[in-house]
């Protein structure tokens, strides 16, 4: 159930026959609201289409034609079983970015080595690149400022693509910050999720609670493929500062049917500068009007309302905005659902046919005691094309710890799709990967990764931890490590390899009640799942899927545990070739492990290496090679294989690397904090 020993990847879809739903849509020719979808009407040269799209799609997004292929990354992980080992050849194993002076800006490129492009991304970054189609996509803030309509200064969450060529700005999509604040949209944080891409589609999360696909290409096509009911797109705001000011005298003009200088010069400054052609109607007395004639070269509408202190100018979006995002479809969790994300929204999506899956990010308010939306569902299907929810789960319930920022991972194990969903109760659930039915899913299995005598603590002084990570399925087995919002510093990690097959409750321990000699089972609780001081115990599962369990391991055989010999609490996600497993915890610590450990359920720890920083990201493995950032910034460059324990090469990005660096077309994509980079050889 596996492929070659050069990927070092599952395909149990090849050897067990089972694939994915046939798409029976085009997600290329579909442009319609879930609202509206039921209602669409295509033609028959339409579906000879679709028929033509399901096969190139279905042969883009296949695991092993991913993996093997090594021209594409369209996705977190590659593919939807998320192990970051693509087949990609020719990388180097150093580089040099060049100087940057941290005042101006300005680089210095005179010591650069091996760097093809760079390109501004906001202040503050840690989305992970994704490339595909010709274009390299990334989430972040507004720090770059690419609109002239959204200023720098103006906080959004930004996906940017970019041409994997040049590196040239190609269009961004922009999320006006929640108007709740930080509680479910915290400030600069932007697009924290990777995208996911197939054909011309892209699908990802926005910071506002939203699951939108848009047009990889956006207007550069010529084409408007978006919805049946376009956004208004914010143009600029005059805001009231006083009797006086340019607001009164504005809003006085527009009730005259003119535009104010003032406000034209907004407009101009905003890309639209207004003609001498433009026509001012009232649409609602004193409040709403449309300006009619040419803005920006363009003959269009704007739309002008005077909302509280400010006078907001809207205009569609439409082929005339190269450097805007084609939207196909919105899904608006926090309305539809009532899901409350906590501090952001971000879960880098995956699809199984037409299935989309997403994490919803539900979780607590901002005294991370309250949780505000106990009955939303944390986790959701979708159909791809049009939006429409099929199936939502809120399995974790009242037990949410903190937040909800896993991303979830599809594969065929045992025979059966699954798809994976890390809870933010500590618990990874196992659903049938289908349409579901009546609205719920088949749950396959949970598995709690914390010790029932584990206690979540406000701020992170506790033991019990939330997952983050992303699960990794290899050879049949499911791979993941738990931890907590970086926030909340370093603690006390689990590293766990499951076995899928089982079902039920396969925790390595159940929690009950001892009342004589009677043993009852005890429902999950949020703060601490078995309580001795009130006659609670943890016992052996009978039906435990544990396979092994890494949280410490004496490897110099002291009969100590020195600080090296733990795992940590981690955000990030294995990878893993030839049985070899990498994961970076929080604590600045690359643990290489085998994967298989050993037949009585030990681990086979291999070595650890200490970055002397923090690491929020993942291992990437490829071309022999093993890449990891950290905060300081520093990529450490591994030669692949347990007897490698040294890096061969540090090597400093100038910025904090949040991320983690993939790898597709003999290059390497890093998005640092505030910059993304391309590395590779030069071209002939």
């Amino acid at each position: 159930m596996f492929m070659s020993a050069v990927l070092g990847a599952i395909t149990t879809v090849l050897i067990t026959g089972c694939s994915p739903p046939v798409s029976m849509v085009s997600p290329v020719t579909l442009v319609s609201t879930s609202a509206a979808a039921a209602d669409v009407d295509r033609s028959q040269e339409e579906n000879a289409a679709a028929s033509d799209n399901e096969a190139s799609v279905e042969e883009f997004v296949a695991p092993e034609k991913v993996l093997s292929g090594g021209e594409q990354w369209p996705q977190w992980g590659g593919t939807r079983v998320r192990n970051n080992v693509p087949n990609v050849k020719n990388l180097p194993e150093s580089w040099n970015v060049g100087d940057f002076d941290r005042r101006t800006g300005e680089w210095d490129g005179t010591d650069a080595e091996n760097l093809r492009w760079f390109s501004k991304l906001g202040s503050q970054t840690y989305g992970n690149p994704v490339v595909a189609g010709g274009k390299v996509f990334v989430g972040t803030n507004n720090g770059a400022g690419y609109l002239k309509r959204y200023p720098a200064s103006v906080d959004l969450g930004c996906l940017i693509a970019f041409d994997q060529e040049t590196g040239d700005f190609l269009w961004q999509h922009s999320s006006e910050k929640l108007i709740t604040g930080r509680v479910h949209d915290w400030p600069l944080q932007g697009i924290c999720c990777a995208p996911l891409v197939e054909g011309n589609r892209l699908w990802f999360v926005t910071s506002r609670g939203e699951v939108r696909c848009v047009d990889t290409e956006g207007f550069h096509d010529g084409e408007d493929d978006g919805i049946t009911d376009p956004e208004p797109a914010r143009v600029a705001d005059l805001p009231d500062s006083g009797e006086g000011s340019d607001y009164e005298d504005s809003l006085q003009a527009l009730i005259d049917g003119k535009l104010s200088e003032p406000l034209r010069k907004m407009i101009a400054e905003a890309g639209s500068e207004a003609g001498d052609d433009v026509k001012v109607e009232t649409v609602t007395a004193n409040k709403v009007w449309k300006a009619t004639g040419t803005f920006g070269g363009v003959q269009r509408e704007l739309l002008i309302k005077q909302a509280g202190p400010r006078i907001s100018v809207f205009k569609t979006l439409g082929i005339e905005d190269k450097e805007e995002a084609d939207t196909i479809w919105v899904f608006n969790m926090m309305e539809e659902l009532g899901v409350s994300q906590h501090n952001m929204c971000s879960c880098s999506v995956t699809t199984y046919g037409d299935l989309l899956f997403v994490n919803t990010s539900n979780g607590m308010d901002e005294s991370h005691i309250n949780l505000p939306a106990p009955d939303a569902p944390s986790f959701i299907c979708m159909d791809k094309n049009t939006g429409e929810v099929l199936w939502t789960d809120g399995s974790p319930g009242g037990n949410i710890l903190h937040g909800q920022w896993s991303s979830p991972m599809v594969e065929v194990l045992g025979g059966v799709p699954q798809v994976l969903f890390g809870g933010g109760d500590g618990v990874l659930y196992s659903f049938r990967a289908d349409r579901g039915q009546d609205g719920n899913p088949e749950k396959l299995w949970e598995f709690d990764c914390n010790p029932k005598t584990s206690k979540w603590v406000l701020g992170g002084e506790g033991t019990r931890n939330n997952l983050i990570a992303t699960p990794v399925a290899y050879k049949g087995l499911v791979y993941i490590a738990v931890g907590q919002d970086p926030e909340h510093g370093e603690g006390e990690g689990h590293l766990w390899c499951i076995d899928p097959t089982k079902r039920g409750d396969v925790s390595p321990q159940l929690a009950v009640k001892i009342e004589g000699s009677e043993r009852t089972p005890i429902p999950r609780k949020r703060i601490q799942a078995v309580e001795p001081e009130k006659s609670e115990a943890a016992v052996d599962n009978p039906n435990s899927a544990v396979v092994w369990h890494y949280s410490v391991a004496d490897q110099n055989d002291d009969g100590e545990i020195d600080f090296e010999e733990e795992m940590h609490r981690s955000c990030g996600t294995v990878a893993i070739k030839d049985d070899v497993l990498y994961v970076a915890d929080f604590s600045g610590l690359l643990h290489c492990l085998d994967a298989q450990g050993t037949p009585d359920g030990r681990p086979i720890v291999h070595f650890t290496y200490d970055m002397f920083a923090q690491s929020w990201g993942s291992p990437l493995i490829a071309d022999g090679k093993v890449y990891i950032g950290d905060e300081d910034g520093d990529v450490s460059v591994f030669e692949f294989g347990p007897e490698n324990k040294e890096p061969i090469e540090e090597i400093n990005m100038g910025s904090s690397v949040y991320s983690t660096a993939v790898a597709a077309d003999e290059s390497i994509f890093i998005s640092t904090k505030d910059k993304l980079f391309s590395i590779g050889f030069p071209k002939e």
